[in-house]
């Protein structure tokens, strides 16, 4: 079901940015720094990102940047060794204000999808997908550059969970990180 949202979501955005006069396509690939928030014993742990991204400009200063990609998430459990690795697709929806520069604000909301979930002691992984929520909703802000020569930009952002992602226990643990990338938009158009 949820393969059918993302494809469903994936034709909307593609539809919407075939529609507009001012359209770029582009990659994206970068680091996560991630955990989890219930005030206990979670720390950061390393992830990567990576995936595709449309920006539509809508006025002369502003524009909706739509992404789709791969995220690996998760945190790292303080009281012992083991991490906990959270695979999602995720789905962001951007309102960018650009500047004249080549630099760029951006926020909007982001809908994640679970596609894996194990915990992992010493040589021992086992699949807890079943004690999270397939759906995470949360709310990104961020900045990025562009150099509008090349179509080469960077990107940073922060990601934070609106949604509990525990489906079984007490504890109230939201997605909480930041995101540092790299993205090519093809065929720029400034």
């Amino acid at each position: 079901m949820k393969f059918y949202l993302i494809g469903f979501m994936m034709a909307f955005i593609l539809t919407g940015t075939a529609t507009a006069q001012h359209v770029n396509i582009g990659v994206k690939g970068g680091l996560n720094i991630y955990s989890l928030s219930d005030g206990s014993q979670y720390s950061s742990k390393l992830g990567l990102n990576l995936g595709l991204l449309g920006h539509v400009h809508l006025t002369d200063q502003f524009a909706l940047q739509p992404e789709i990609y791969y995220s690996g998430q998760g945190a790292k459990i303080e009281s012992s060794s083991t991490n906990l690795n959270l695979d999602y697709i995720n789905v962001p929806v951007l309102l960018q204000y650009m500047f004249d520069n080549g630099f760029r604000i951006q926020a909007g909301p982001q809908l994640g999808f679970l596609v894996g979930a194990k915990r992992k002691a010493g040589d021992t992984t086992v699949n807890v997908k079943d004690e999270y929520e397939s759906l995470d909703v949360g709310l990104g802000i961020g900045a990025s550059y562009i150099n509008p020569a090349t179509g080469f930009g960077v990107d940073a952002r922060y990601n934070h969970g609106l949604s509990n992602v525990r489906s079984s226990g007490d504890s109230n643990a939201k997605n909480r990180g930041f995101q540092l990338g790299v993205f090519y938009l093809f065929n720029h158009k400034n």
